[in-house]
């Protein structure tokens, strides 16, 4: 994303500002490594004015009399746009440093000075000596383990010190070319599927010159590629990098098909991140919720989400949440990420961010580093930043909408309803591309639903939050009815019809709808100009699923160049691929009961478990597939496949644990002190052991996933049932596990404790 995109966005990021009524007060407080200037707020008592930080604590935030809320007050100041990008290297922040060495910002964005040493060690030069003016003194090579849903900012990284000693001892700060292009570390104590082990244990990091380097507190972070000795991808974003390179290849060779040039494709994303923000006192009351991201147990408070009434509605401006969301983004904008949109959700304390688009290797980046701010940031105000898929039952899940599109080098856009006729002047195009999408999603639905087999879609899919586990796609009844009559014969100009809405009020404009409605029911809507992926797990690293679209799209678009390379005519192709493939449009409910039925009936992917999606990384045409388009060896596909097995396993394991010790340490002696017969309870806590011990005594790695499936979702489920009757009955200064009530409606606790009496 460039610094020009960003700086569309009106942000307002404050400075210090003090009442003409009170002395200025300098408030600093650690940041980081650092130490910064904190926003000073007045809060106005009497004939009083009192500077407080922005960011004041909880203690103080929960002592304050409800009277006071009124009374509390920001200063305004006019909105700037001052700080935005500034520890982010690249564009203007980078420009100046670059050519204190000889070299411009062109010559970083020509990734080829990866290959070249000289310029590496000026841009090594460059980079830390911006680092230090910043009061950076460390570095790192940044990367992304494989399967990491439990690991602060799912990334790794080794912080090392800019120091060299010359040979009279003297200290200086250094850092070299060779250093920014490779560093070396132990690959075998990640997640890697047999890849590695402690005696071949060797693992490599490099640049990735895509993403820019960045500065948090006393580091500055190079985004890197981690790989074996042998050069298998022990991360996500080495396989991410190769499905781009195919994609934008075999995108190449396609348009060449048709006979016209471009020098490559791009792929944009924009990721909508949903999360729940709790308050922290009770959170700690939770060992589920500490240990395992989601409440094994719970009973429904007597409200929900059942008005309809948080979605979009106003964040309090007393309470905590819309303060922690503003550092929040505050944060991203000083790093480039461009989170400009912050909204409720439909769950209580349910919220979302969203960023503009960009390419999706940095947007994945940026994602990553904005679910990592948001549980530092959280903690600073007395909240808890919840990111995993289904945090509480009986209330919606949250997940992470990867908005997929597509453009040539020269920014057309694939899916733009008109944008490839204007610009290449060839009608036939826009359903050329769409046959292939069709088809891509058709034939490959099996890829597509693995790449969201997240442990916690096993309690989103389908249950009328979240898509259904049946991959299909929405195309609208207006391109539907334009790519059934391609197919047929009639090749004309796609023109989408648009209406006009007269809200019946002579001084209100009249609005344009478009085309296509929206299907929040589908798995993989089209949505006008883009493919929304609406089923990612709101924990997840999404470099797996763009992986796997870039993938299935690369090949299909491949196919259809070999056939007009061996002769077929490009309509002709166009037209099989949507005969053989339109039978995966499906513009109906997704939550309907009878489409599962249907959709098997029609021949499409219907795979309800995520042990069973999780094992088709390994069937043999898809491992055909990822070798191709040189995406994963077969090595590759059978080591992710057990990396994910392993991680559900092991998420089914925590979870059952932490339900035992809460049984045994809190619920029996609550029961007990309030009179109640602990039998049941007791008996609970038999039936999960033995379902943990049938996990254990299974060897297969994909059997074994299939009984912790069943531990988690059946028997969990029914002891679950026998607890959450129990915190029912149980007076309520017996329970000594934060409830519901607690921990999901900030908005009612605010001005005092949640435990106070």
């Amino acid at each position: 994303m460039s610094m020009a995109a960003i700086q569309t966005a009106p942000i307002a990021v404050r400075t210090s500002h003090v009442s003409k009524r009170s002395a200025p007060v300098k408030a600093n407080v650690p940041f980081m490594g650092g130490r910064m200037p904190v926003p000073q707020r007045t809060v106005v008592q009497g004939r009083k004015a009192l500077q407080v930080n922005a960011t004041f604590s909880r203690d103080m935030y929960l002592s304050m009399d409800e009277s006071m809320f009124g009374k509390y007050m920001e200063t305004p100041e006019p909105a700037s746009l001052n700080g935005i990008g500034e520890n982010v290297f690249k564009g203007a922040v980078a420009d100046k440093y670059l050519k204190a060495v000889g070299m411009t910002v062109a010559d970083m964005e020509d990734h080829s000075w990866v290959k070249d040493v000289a310029k590496a060690d000026k841009i090594a030069k460059a980079v830390s000596q911006w680092a230090l003016d910043h009061g950076a003194s460390s570095w790192c090579h940044w990367f992304q383990p494989m399967a990491s849903t439990y690991r602060h900012g799912q990334t790794a990284m080794v912080q090392n010190a800019l120091l060299s000693f010359d040979s009279d001892g003297k200290p200086r700060f250094n850092f070299s070319g060779k250093q920014l292009l490779q560093s070396e570390t132990d690959g075998s104590s990640y997640p890697n599927g047999g890849m590695r082990a402690t005696h071949t244990a060797a693992a490599y990091l490099t640049v990735d010159p895509m993403s820019p380097i960045f500065l948090r507190g006393d580091s500055f972070f190079v985004p890197a590629c981690f790989v074996s000795w042998k050069g298998d991808a022990l991360d996500e974003k080495t396989p991410l990098h190769r499905a781009v390179q195919s994609l934008s290849k075999a995108g190449t060779r396609m348009f060449a098909a048709c006979g016209v040039k471009v020098d490559g494709l791009v792929n944009n994303i924009g990721l909508e991140q949903e999360l729940f923000l709790i308050p922290r006192e009770a959170y700690f009351k939770r060992m589920d919720l500490q240990l395992a991201g989601r409440t094994v147990m719970g009973k429904n408070a007597p409200r929900g989400q059942e008005g309809s009434d948080h979605y979009m509605s106003p964040i309090n401006t007393a309470g905590p949440a819309l303060n922690a969301m503003k550092e929040m983004q505050a944060e991203c904008f000083k790093i480039g990420i461009p989170l400009i949109t912050r909204h409720r959700e439909v769950a209580p304390n349910q919220y979302e961010f969203a960023p503009l688009f960009g390419d999706v290797v940095g947007q994945i980046d940026n994602n990553l580093m904005v679910m990592q701010i948001c549980e530092e940031v959280a903690a600073k105000h007395g909240l808890v930043a919840l990111l995993a898929e289904k945090p509480f039952e009986g209330i919606n899940g949250s997940g992470k909408h990867n908005n997929w599109s597509l453009s040539t080098k020269c920014g057309t856009q694939l899916f733009n309803p008109t944008a490839l006729a204007k610009n290449f002047g060839k009608k036939e195009l826009l359903p050329i591309v769409m046959s292939c999408m069709v088809a891509a999603i058709d034939k490959h639905g099996d890829l597509m639903r693995m790449s969201i087999a997240a442990p916690g879609n096993d309690f989103r899919l389908g249950g009328m939050e979240a898509p259904p586990a049946v991959i299909s796609t929405y195309l609208g009844e207006d391109m539907t009815k334009f790519l059934t009559e391609f197919m047929n014969g009639d090749v004309k100009e796609y023109v989408p019809k648009t209406s006009s809405i007269d809200l019946g009020v002579d001084i209100l404009p009249t609005l344009t709808a478009p085309a296509e409605d929206r299907n929040r029911t589908s798995p993989f809507p089209y949505g006008g100009s883009r493919f929304e992926f609406r089923a990612c797990g709101s924990s997840q690293n999404v470099s797996l699923v763009n992986t796997v679209l870039n993938t299935i799209v690369a090949d299909e678009f491949d196919l259809f160049a070999d056939k007009v390379a061996a002769g077929a005519d490009p309509i002709a192709v166009a037209q099989e691929n949507l005969k053989n493939h339109m039978k995966v449009v499906f513009n109906g409910n997704g939550y309907a009961e009878s489409w599962p039925a249907e959709a098997a009936e029609r021949g499409l992917f219907v795979i309800p478990g995520q042990p069973e999606a999780i094992s088709v990384f390994s069937k043999p045409k898809n491992i055909a597939l990822f070798e191709k388009q040189k995406i994963f060896s077969a090595v590759e596909c059978h080591a992710r496949q057990t990396v994910l097995l392993n991680a559900y396993v092991g998420v089914c394991e925590m979870e059952c644990l932490c339900m035992i010790d809460m049984i045994n340490q809190h619920v029996i002696p609550s029961a007990k002190k309030a009179g109640f017969s602990p039998d049941e309870l007791i008996g609970g806590v038999k039936t999960l052991k033995a379902g943990l011990a049938a996990v254990h005594a299974e060897h297969d790695e994909f059997k074994q996933a299939e009984v912790a499936r069943t531990l988690r979702l059946e028997i969990m489920k029914s002891v679950r049932v026998v607890c959450d009757e129990m915190e029912a009955i149980v007076p309520q200064e017996d329970w000594t596990i934060g409830t519901y009530k607690d921990l999901l409606f900030l908005d009612q606790h605010m001005g005092k404790s949640v435990y106070s009496a």
